[in-house]
């Protein structure tokens, strides 16, 4: 059973929103570039634009940790990463201001505008949660349609690739050490 899901989420069709779902597949195609393996405890996955299949998937309960890695607006040029911890209580604070139940409020589900904030939204309003939730983002530098990462962007990914395998790692051993302890 995996406790820590990395999930690569974007849409490959529009340039560098597609810039998670390469580092999945790297990672998936490769490992990591350290060439060492990710812990057993570790799940890797491609989701796309599949948001609403990740936030029922996170609805089981098989996971103690999220690492989303997805095209972010962070500060910084294009190409730019960092990594967002994000906290339960603003996801809540979204859930409850939203009316659901107004036909011209926001939609419950959105299947083509997934993001990290939707997914983890949708899983909250389904009743589940997560314990910890990070999020790797890279800032894109072209979003439209297109099927390739811009220069900045394309050069981002192997430093992407080592972030993610480093915090997935550091990951793991949190949750061996939380549950031995």
């Amino acid at each position: 059973m995996s406790r820590v899901l990395v999930a690569g989420i974007g849409n490959v069709f529009l340039a560098d929103d597609g810039f998670g779902v390469e580092v999945a597949r790297r990672i998936l195609r490769d490992g990591p570039p350290d060439g060492g393996a990710l812990p057993d405890g570790v799940r890797v996955a491609d989701y796309g634009i599949r948001g609403v299949h990740l936030a029922y998937e996170l609805l089981e309960g098989r996971h103690d940790t999220l690492i989303m890695v997805d095209a972010v607006r962070v500060e910084g040029p294009p190409g730019t990463l960092a990594v967002i911890h994000v906290d339960a209580a603003a996801v809540d604070d979204a859930v409850a201001g939203a009316d659901f139940a107004d036909p011209l409020g926001p939609p419950a589900v959105d299947g083509h505008g997934m993001n990290p904030t939707a997914v983890l939204r949708l899983l909250r309003r389904l009743g589940g949660e997560i314990g910890r939730v990070l999020v790797v983002g890279c800032r894109p530098a072209v979003l439209e349609e297109r099927m390739e990462l811009s220069e900045p962007v394309r050069a981002a990914l192997d430093d992407a690739v080592r972030l993610v395998a480093d915090l997935a790692r550091d990951e793991a051993n949190r949750e061996v050490e939380r549950t031995n302890a």
